[in-house]
């Protein structure tokens, strides 16, 4: 009990000091733009999905090397692989996904992820009309817009404090426009979890240095009927705040063969104010909240809620807070792990229409 107590209280107080350090960064926020790179914040795996994003104090497996590198700490194989493909917005937008994660002995791991977020198929149409004024289909091109991140993860069980394990990504990011403009980055996560008598708590500081992308912007490809008179962007500099998520959960018994577990992360972002439940001009804090139930480690059933924002109603004419809701299901048989979520995004701003979003993975663990 007395560990528990000064890890809960070690947390805490990282949270409260990476926070003040984190204000310092983001007094520049006028200078960086907002969301930069959100394309890491989409979330992987059908397990965390289905549960709202919940997974800072929970992740065990090849997937921690993207929501918590101390998690892998606490693999429970010799070796885990996973993979993900998910289809947002009805297919509009592909996220793709692929971990592997070893133990090295018996206090270290170590991982790799790489994630790609596209869409495809984008038809340039500035050349439709030719030199005569008609329209020709032939002169229309297609090109994708795509986003790639490589993390390289390693975590370690830290001392004789049991359950106690801290952790570290360092990422590449590659950044495609199809022709028009390209950039490279670099970034470092760290993280930090601890489990003890049925409580899992979590710290993931990501961007923690900050993340730098250089744009190069190839002017030739904007030249064309379409663009002329319009201005052309030029080579520059992006850089991405701190992002801190603090997690807690608690595993239950339930009757028979049944399990629970109940989480909440709340994401504490540093570029100022943003359409959450928590925002200010310095930070803004983005809670969600999940739940697995379990039948004898063989099946489960997920839900979670998250994304919790104002949205104009048509009906009263007032923004309303409405979340994102999120329901999974998973099966785990022989080191094969089948997860499978589907979340609902309200796009409408008369709350009439949504778009569903469909995440499948698949996770095999090596004895």
């Amino acid at each position: 009990m007395l560990h528990f107590s000064k890890i809960t209280k070690l947390l805490l107080g990282t949270v409260f000091t990476l926070g003040l350090a984190a204000s310092a960064a983001a007094q520049s926020k006028d200078v960086t733009p907002k969301y930069s790179n959100d394309f890491l914040n989409i979330g992987v795996g059908g397990r965390a999905l289905g549960m709202g994003g919940v997974q800072v104090g929970l992740v065990n497996d090849a997937t921690a090397g993207y929501w918590n590198p101390a998690g892998l700490a606490t693999l429970k194989t010799k070796y885990d692989a996973v993979l993900m493909h998910s289809e947002l917005f009805s297919g509009i937008v592909k996220n793709d996904y692929a971990s592997f994660a070893m133990p090295l002995d018996d206090k270290s791991a170590i991982g790799a992820s790489i994630i790609r977020v596209g869409v495809d198929n984008i038809a340039d149409t500035r050349a439709l009309v030719n030199e005569y004024g008609q329209i020709s289909y032939d002169r229309i091109t297609y090109f994708s817009v795509a986003d790639y991140a490589l993390l390289l993860s390693y975590a370690r069980k830290v001392g004789n404090v049991e359950g106690l394990s801290i952790g570290a990504n360092g990422k590449i990011i590659y950044r495609n426009m199809g022709d028009f403009a390209n950039a490279y980055g670099f970034g470092i996560d760290a993280g930090v979890q601890y489990n003890h008598g049925g409580w899992r708590l979590g710290l993931m500081a990501r961007d923690i240095t900050t993340t730098f992308n250089a744009w190069q912007i190839n002017a030739d490809s904007f030249q064309g009927p379409a663009t002329v008179g319009d201005s052309v962007p030029k080579n520059s500099n992006e850089i991405t705040l701190p992002r801190f998520i603090l997690g807690v959960g608690h595993a239950f018994k339930l009757p028979g063969q049944f399990t629970a577990l109940a989480a909440a992360d709340f994401d504490i972002t540093t570029d100022g104010r943003r359409n959450t439940l928590v925002s200010t001009g310095l930070i803004s804090i983005d809670p969600h909240a999940g739940v697995e139930v379990a039948y004898n480690n063989l099946i489960f059933l997920r839900g979670g809620v998250n994304n919790i924002q104002k949205i104009p109603s048509g009906v009263s004419g007032k923004d309303e807070w409405r979340p994102q809701p999120n329901l999974g299901v998973g099966l785990a048989l022989s080191g094969l792990r089948l997860d499978m979520a589907l979340t609902r995004l309200a796009v409408d701003k008369l709350g009439g229409s949504s778009v569903n979003s469909i995440i499948v993975s698949l996770g095999y663990g090596f004895k």
